[in-house]
C-alpha cells in the first residue's frame, strides 16, 4: 500500500520544505479509471524522473519533505480543490473515463480522500518547521501530444505568481551556469501556481517552482545530474533572502 501523503523527516536547521505534488503514478486497486496501464507511465500521469530527483535533493539539502501518493489522473494536489481539472476527465487528449462517471458525492469524496489530507500535511509540516522557504520541484514534457506549436526548448523553468524574491535570486543563478531558462516558462505561474498560492503566497513564504525538462531526468544518472546544480542554487537562494 503506497503511504499518502508521505511525511519525509529532515533538519529545521535546513530552512527548507519540499514539496512533491506529481511525484507518484499509484493507482489504489479499489479506483478504476477505465484508461490502458500505459498512461501511468506518461507525464499525464506523473512528473517524470521527479521521484528520483526529489530523493537526490533531499539527500543533498537533509530537508523535510511532504510527497504525493497518487497520481494526479486520481487527484490533480497541484489544481485547487474547486477546480474541475483537479479530477480530470481529459487531458493532453486521452480522457479518463472512470473519472468521468463520477457524480458530484464521488468527487466530494475523492477530494476528501487524497487532495485534503495532502494538504493538511503541507500546512502542518510548515507549522511544524517553520521553514524560510518553500520548494516544489517538477517535470514538464518536451511537446504535448495535443499541441501542434515548437518543442520548449528550456532545460529549466521557474514559475511564480505575485512573489518574485526567490525567482529574481534563483534565475541568474542557473543561468550562469549556461542553462536555456524559463522565467515564467514553458507556463506562467500566474495562471498554475496553485499549491504554492495556498501553502506559500497565502502566508508571505517565499518560494521557488522549479520545472526541469523531463528527458533530461528520466534515468538514474540524469536525476543525480540536475540534483547536483539544482541543489546549490536552492541554498544559495535560501540564503541570499532577506
Amino acid at each position: 500500500m503506497t503511504e499518502h501523503p508521505r511525511i519525509v523527516p529532515g533538519d529545521p536547521a535546513s530552512g527548507l520544505l519540499l514539496i512533491a505534488d506529481h511525484l507518484s503514478d499509484h493507482v489504489p486497486a479499489d479506483i478504476d479509471l477505465g484508461i490502458d496501464p500505459a498512461l501511468l507511465e506518461k507525464h499525464i500521469a506523473v512528473d517524470i524522473g521527479i521521484a528520483a530527483l526529489a530523493e537526490e535533493l533531499r539527500a543533498r539539502l537533509d530537508c523535510p519533505a511532504v510527497h504525493a501518493g497518487v497520481s494526479r489522473l486520481v487527484v490533480d494536489l497541484h489544481r485547487e480543490r474547486a477546480n474541475p481539472k483537479a479530477i480530470p476527465v481529459l487531458t493532453d487528449g486521452h480522457a479518463i473515463p472512470g473519472n468521468a462517471l463520477l457524480d458530484e458525492a464521488g468527487r466530494e469524496a475523492r477530494l476528501e480522500r487524497f487532495w485534503d489530507p495532502y494538504h493538511r500535511a503541507i500546512e502542518a509540516e510548515i507549522d511544524r518547521y517553520r521553514p524560510r522557504m518553500l520548494f516544489t520541484p517538477h517535470s514538464f514534457t518536451p511537446k504535448l501530444e495535443t499541441d501542434p506549436g515548437p518543442p520548449r526548448v528550456w532545460q529549466v523553468g521557474i514559475l511564480y505568481n505575485r512573489d518574485e524574491r526567490a525567482p529574481r535570486i534563483a534565475i541568474p543563478l542557473l543561468e550562469a551556469r549556461g542553462l536555456s531558462v524559463g522565467d515564467n516558462e514553458p507556463y506562467s505561474g500566474r495562471e498554475l501556481n496553485a499549491t504554492m498560492n495556498l501553502h506559500a503566497e497565502r502566508r508571505g513564504l517565499p518560494y521557488l517552482a522549479i520545472e526541469i525538462r523531463n528527458d533530461l531526468i528520466g534515468s538514474r544518472e540524469g536525476a543525480r545530474q540536475w540534483a547536483d546544480i539544482v541543489a546549490p542554487v536552492i541554498a544559495a537562494t535560501r540564503d541570499a533572502l532577506e
